[in-house]
């Protein structure tokens, strides 16, 4: 049986990115990384993701951005597909995400960012009410 750090994480873990990703992950675990699977369901999913410090929605932009700054576009690919899933983001806030990281990080990683996107945007076709980004007021 599992501890209850595990089953945190996992429960965090199956709201973020799907129970289909989730089982499919467990499913292919290995002797070899078992462990590894474990460590970060009890760390990444259950000690950071369950702080209540920022939002799942904060949470979810600066995983992209981290993750589009590093060049892991698997990872960038299955965590845009999850917040666009389950409407944590719309495409106009992912937009803002990749023209906020052209500055940060760079064009080339923006221009592969936007194209990695294009191609989740339309494997999960239109979202109705998907969430737009919300335009603040300048000051």
């Amino acid at each position: 049986m599992k501890d209850a750090a595990y089953r945190r994480g996992m429960k965090k873990r199956r709201e973020v990115l799907g129970d289909e990703w989730v089982d499919r992950a467990t499913r292919n675990a290995t002797p070899f990384d078992t462990e590894f699977q474990e460590l970060i369901t009890r760390y990444a999913w259950d000690t950071i993701w369950n702080r209540k410090q920022i939002s799942r929605r904060e949470r979810r932009m600066l995983v992209l951005g981290t993750l589009l700054a590093l060049g892991f576009w698997e990872e960038f690919r299955l965590h845009l597909r999850a917040a666009l899933e389950s409407r944590d983001l719309g495409e106009g806030d992912v937009r803002e995400i990749l023209l906020q990281s052209a500055i940060y990080c760079g064009v080339p990683a923006a221009n592969t960012a936007f194209r990695e996107a294009r191609t989740v945007l339309a494997a999960i076709g239109p979202r109705k009410g998907a969430r737009a980004a919300r335009p603040k007021p300048r000051r």
